[in-house]
């Protein structure tokens, strides 16, 4: 695959000649594209060969060249639990979702029960707007089929690969869980806020408890899935109502802890990341490119649109997500 930025003529010249392509951008550059087999979200953040930068005027452009031919689909909130009838055998498939959209909250609470999810590589992010412009400006995903943009539903490609490739479908994480107590929230605190967290087996107050402990909320909950360490970031902290809102939901009964501290996070970022990246297909939070400072440096060879949340078949914060394709052993 090829990861360039482009003006929207060039992008406009790659699709009509057929090209396989993800793309991310500003609004108004997305909506001039033509038909063909895209789709494309929202976002002026990125990381480029240069470095973190905000980027208005190009497009960045993912092509895969691998692919045997692709399927953009639209789909509304009411139909995504059909995700997975479009997946094409031994192929992957490429989503998109608008941030604060009835079908973001959707995909992060229920995405885990949607059938036939995890049968195919699944990845993708949540789209965004320039941060001076949240409660302005919608999220907007993109259809290739007509072209069409929307503020709702998810965006899909399903690509086809020939026979002998294989994908690889993994996230970097540079947080650890915490040594400090397990935080585990009940049925009803589980979703996008909450105002009491179970600590010790007693229940107490969420912001309280930030609060009182002075926890350093650019710092996510972490939670171990088998091994797979999730993360879930802090949006905002209410000491008045006593509640405290979340980038992705929580899950009852899970058992959370508090990321470890990180000495300096761009340090940890950039050590994380690693020398890899090259012909790989990537998007990093935009948690990461703000705590992390990212503006002007360099992640590896990790580039990718800076996004409002990461999908690696299920919605993920603080997370780096790459796709690589490669001959199969």
């Amino acid at each position: 695959m090829k990861n360039e930025m482009l003006s929207a003529a060039e992008a406009a010249q790659r699709i009509e000649a057929g090209a396989v392509m993800v793309i991310a951008g500003a609004e108004d550059l997305l909506a001039q594209l033509p038909k063909g087999a895209w789709i494309g979200g929202t976002t002026v953040y990125f990381v480029t060969d240069e470095g973190g930068a905000v980027v208005r005027d190009k497009l960045f452009c993912t092509t895969f060249p691998e692919a045997t031919g692709a399927a953009p689909r639209f789909v509304p909130v009411q139909e995504l639990e059909g995700i997975a009838t479009g997946y094409v055998p031994g192929g992957f498939t490429m989503i998109m979702i608008p941030a604060f959209s009835v079908a973001h909250s959707d995909f992060a609470i229920h995405g885990q029960t949607y059938p036939n999810l995890f049968n195919q590589p699944l990845a993708g992010w949540i789209t965004g707007v320039h941060l001076d412009d949240l409660g302005k400006r919608a999220p907007m995903v993109f259809d290739g089929a007509t072209g069409t943009g929307h503020d709702e539903g998810a965006v899909l490609l399903h690509c086809a690969l020939p026979e002998g490739r294989s994908v690889d479908l993994d996230i970097l994480n540079i947080f650890a869980q915490g040594d400090q107590e397990e935080l585990t929230f009940s049925f009803p605190e589980g979703g996008f806020a909450a105002h009491d967290v179970i600590v010790g087996g007693e229940r107490v107050n969420f912001a309280r408890y930030l609060e009182e402990n002075k926890v350093d909320t650019r710092l996510p909950l972490v939670a171990n899935y088998a091994g797979a360490l999730v993360n879930v970031s802090i949006q905002s902290v209410d000491e008045n109502e006593g509640e405290v809102r979340f980038y992705a939901p929580v899950v009852a009964g899970v058992e959370y802890r508090l990321a470890r501290a990180l000495g300096s996070y761009a340090q940890a970022f950039a050590e994380g990341a690693g020398p890899d990246g090259v012909g790989q297909y990537s998007c990093n939070c935009i948690l990461n490119y703000l705590y992390g400072e990212l503006e002007g440096q360099k992640t590896g060879h990790f580039t990718g649109p800076v996004t409002f949340g990461e999908i690696a078949y299920i919605l993920l914060n603080q997370t780096l997500v790459r796709l690589d394709i490669s001959d199969a052993a």
